[in-house]
């Protein structure tokens, strides 16, 4: 038996909501499924299960806030699963350790016990609905028989989504997840029109996703919709998020900066041509020549490639870049390209599209924000020649690239104009000195004059 726990999601997380389970008891898994939808206070993450099994017991309601580490489910693996009636009873007769969830701040309705082992399967005893005060609260003010309303969470607990379901009048029953009415609220999407892909035809997130994609599409666009004061301060979750993180890597990291300035001349030239002989779609921008260049580099030079734990280096085990992208309501995610130094530049391209794209509309897996060794941050499309990053613990340098803009320089003895773009460095003093970042970067620009190497 193995447990599926709350992911650490990035330095920077403390907890998660739990949005919605894409599985349901008995159903079998594999190591890299999908399971579930997290939601932190930067993104919406679906997160994958790290053990081949068959899901057992689900743990954690959807919508409860749960730490780091805390169990949400149990996985039976192989193992621990006998081809023997008895090995299917219900391990009622083991003593159960209730490991309270507690969170400041957290209505007691989210205050769910975590169970180390699955609780055994009582049947219902009839009488009043189970549920809490906030609850019965929220079914009051929306004038809801709670008594009527029966209840989808563990052990018949009436929840405050069977409570909002229950007071949307006039509209016909959906079998949908949560979280999927939450988006479809959201995006102004009539969950009626909807085929859903889940168990039992349920619909999901991703459904709704894919119905407002094939809206706008359409030339269509979702009206707007106006959510309730509660519902606003996601943007300021994240930049409370954010904060927290930078006033941390400014007071614990001693860093030190370097810049340089690189001709881009030779490379320009030579994506110029390369890119003629490749469909439209296909081009490679300026900005995946200079991560290329950023990988190898890291490659060549891997005392900034990696992170400081219990003061000492460790170096990463390949170069997987981390990439600043904004997102259109503020703040920013750093999703991951594993391996970049090993990716030819088509295919860095297209991962970077697809990762930045993904990021924006809150679609990246857990695994794909997790585990970078190095970050890399351009501002260039922004205008801005030059950005000194703040390094994101545990690791240990922060690259970053400003615009690229034609500058006068001299070249072998001749006053010239070419485009040139700005590099800087941020880098961890305890992990590194002056002399292997100014190495780091100089062999970025002897990368970027050969961009056939690349």
């Amino acid at each position: 038996m193995a447990e599926f726990t709350m992911p650490s999601l990035g330095a920077d997380m403390d907890e998660g909501v739990l949005q919605e389970w894409l599985v349901s008891p008995g159903v079998r898994v594999a190591k890299g499924d999908v399971v579930a939808v997290v939601e932190t206070d930067k993104a919406t993450i679906e997160v994958e299960c790290f053990e081949t099994g068959t899901v057992g017991v689900l743990l954690v309601e959807p919508g409860t806030r749960v730490p780091v580490g805390a169990p949400l489910a149990v996985i039976e693996t192989a193992d621990t699963r006998a081809p023997t009636e008895a090995r299917r009873e219900p391990a009622a007769k083991k003593p159960l350790v209730a490991v309270p969830v507690v969170v400041p701040a957290t209505p007691t309705e989210n205050l769910v016990p975590q169970l180390a082992r699955p609780p055994a399967r009582a049947p219902v005893a009839a009488g009043p609905p189970v549920t809490g005060p906030l609850v019965r609260h929220l079914a009051h003010d929306r004038n809801v028989d709670i008594a009527r309303i029966r209840g989808t969470g563990r052990g018949g607990r009436v929840t405050r989504h069977d409570v909002d379901r229950a007071s949307v009048a006039g509209i016909p029953r959906v079998r949908a997840t949560p979280y999927a009415r939450k988006v479809a609220e959201e995006l102004n999407i009539d969950l009626t029109a909807l085929q859903g892909t889940g168990e039992q035809g349920a619909v999901r997130a991703a459904d709704v996703r894919a119905a407002g994609a094939a809206t706008k599409g359409k030339g269509g666009r979702p009206a707007p919709v106006t959510r309730p004061p509660e519902q606003h301060g996601g943007g300021q979750s994240m930049r409370g998020t954010i904060a927290h993180l930078m006033a941390r890597s400014k007071r614990e990291i001693p860093h030190y900066y370097l810049s340089t300035t690189l001709d881009l001349a030779t490379a320009l030239a030579w994506l110029r041509a390369a890119n003629r002989q490749r469909p439209v779609k296909e081009r490679v921008l300026p900005a995946a020549l200079l991560l290329k260049a950023a990988a190898r580099a890291a490659r060549a030079v891997p005392d900034l490639n990696g992170y400081w734990h219990d003061d000492h280096f460790e170096p990463g085990d390949g170069v997987h870049l981390g990439v600043a992208v904004s997102l259109r309501g503020g703040g920013l995610l750093t999703p991951v390209l594993r391996d970049a130094d090993t990716l030819q530049l088509p295919a860095l391209m297209a991962a970077l599209k697809d990762l930045a794209g993904r990021a924006r509309a809150g679609r990246l897996r857990a695994s794909e924000l997790t585990d970078a060794t190095l970050t890399v941050t351009n501002l260039g499309d922004q205008g801005i020649e030059t950005v000194l990053g703040v390094i994101l613990p545990p690791q240990v340098a922060v690259v970053g690239f400003g615009a690229v803009t034609d500058r006068p320089c001299a070249v072998n003895g001749l006053l010239g104009v070419h485009p040139m773009v700005t590099a800087t460095l941020s880098a961890d003093h305890r992990a590194s000195d002056g002399a292997v970042g100014a190495r780091y970067l100089t062999t970025v620009d002897r990368l970027l004059q050969h961009p056939e190497e690349l």
